[in-house]
């Protein structure tokens, strides 16, 4: 698999193969009903459609230009208080977290939108950056959120579940960023300008009333997505369904709907979701080739013998992935390991909801560290002439910090994570 992955093959492409070598090595010719069954039936699910339809409602909303009126709208609510950008870039990141839910697409938009304009003001372009890439990371934790789709379809656990929990640890974490930013400020008041310019925004002109009615639209987005789940009313796919339904209107609300638009979210939509489900397809057959050939009970055999506390346990579950994906692809150590975690997790007796919650946090962690994280390379490529790669690097590791306490206090008071899902079950 890694002598593969080294030859630049795409992901999906390397699971197919490698799975497809699998089992014609164990079973023969006649495995290949094994691997056709397997695809057929990972796809045909019902849980599945929440992947394209969550892909399209984004694309629906990036496409349209939807989000420069929730830019404007949330800049002009937030007032003029020391430090104002670094919040309404946290501010931001969450909004626009939960209408994309990809931290490379807020870090892109965020280092061509916003980074400017901090610089231009005599922010500190380091902290900044840390604030930015702190921010972008929120949108695959806070719902609707695509990893927790993943992640809920290869471990089969309730996405419901998954989507609901992120809501307080994403709001825990916006709130330690803010912390960490106002403890700097505290540190070395250079780091925020302390008289800002006059402000040549729209948004000045408008009052907050008005902004609050401007941001109703994506209000109707968020009902039609968790406002349902959490009421019991929708599913996880029927939510989905929903919050497209919901972003076409927002995008009518804003003058920014068109069948061109549409034409081109529907043919990206269809571009990234038949990768995703093939990789999603290819992880199930992987767990499946692990049963088979008898890896997975060996490896709960061993858990099982090995005299070690469960919270020690859970931590060296954590570790691994947290340092292997600073080298190797997320989505990749994702296939890997979910399939091997799984049987693990129900020995040790972790709470699913809680420890896949934990599982993705760590995963955002990936696209933060040196040397391979996504959201680091895309900002420096949305910004290359105001910070250097260096700076960015730099400023990687006090949010990814900021990111492990929050864990800890979700891994010493798990009701964080796990309080909403048992109030909606």
């Amino acid at each position: 698999m890694v002598a593969v992955l080294l030859t630049g093959v795409p992901i999906y492409l390397s699971f197919l193969l490698l799975n497809g070598l699998g089992v014609l090595y164990l079973f023969g010719s006649s495995g290949a009903g094994l691997l056709v069954n397997s695809v057929v039936d990972s796809l045909t699910s019902l849980n599945m459609t929440t992947i394209p339809l969550f892909v399209l409602m984004g694309e629906i909303l990036f496409r349209s230009g939807a989000v420069e009126v929730v830019f404007d709208s949330v800049d002009s609510m937030i007032g003029r208080i020391r430090g104002r950008l670094y919040v309404f870039t946290i501010a931001l990141s969450t909004v626009f977290g939960a209408l994309c839910g990809s931290a490379v697409a807020v870090v892109a938009m965020l280092g061509r939108s916003v980074l400017p304009i901090m610089h231009k003001r005599g922010y500190d372009i380091q902290l900044s950056a840390a604030v930015i890439q702190g921010g972008a990371s929120l949108a695959p934790i806070i719902p609707p959120s695509l990893l927790a789709v993943i992640i809920g379809s290869m471990a089969n656990v309730s996405i419901s579940g998954l989507l609901i929990a992120g809501i307080l640890p994403g709001l825990l974490l916006a709130g330690l960023s803010i912390a960490y930013v106002y403890w700097m400020i505290w540190r070395n008041p250079k780091l925020a300008p302390a008289d800002e310019p006059a402000e040549d925004r729209q948004a000045k002109q408008r009052s907050k009333l008005r902004a609050l009615i401007r941001l109703l639209p994506f209000g109707l987005i968020i009902f039609s997505v968790m406002g349902l789940m959490l009421m019991g009313i929708a599913t996880p796919s029927e939510s989905a369904a929903t919050g497209v339904v919901g972003a076409m209107l927002a995008a009518a609300c804003y003058r920014k709907l068109s069948f061109a638009m549409l034409r081109e979210a529907i043919s990206s939509t269809v571009k990234i979701s038949a990768m995703i489900l093939i990789i999603v397809a290819a992880s199930i057959l992987f767990g499946q080739l692990l049963a088979f050939t008898g890896a997975t009970t060996d490896l709960v055999n061993w858990v099982t013998h090995l005299d070690i506390h469960p919270m020690a346990m859970f931590w060296l579950l954590m570790i691994v992935p947290f340092v292997l994906c600073m080298f190797i692809d997320q989505l990749a150590f994702m296939l890997i390991a979910i399939p091997l975690y799984a049987p693990v997790v129900l020995i040790m007796g972790y709470d699913p909801i809680w420890f896949w919650t934990q599982f993705s946090i760590n995963m955002t962690l990936a696209s933060l560290t040196p040397p391979f994280g996504y959201t680091m390379y895309a900002l420096r490529a949305s910004a290359p002439d105001l910070i250097t790669l260096k700076q960015v690097f730099d400023a990687s590791w006090p949010i990814t910090w900021v990111f492990v306490i929050g864990m800890v206090l979700m891994t010493l008071f798990p009701s964080i994570i796990t309080v909403l899902p048992a109030l909606f079950k």
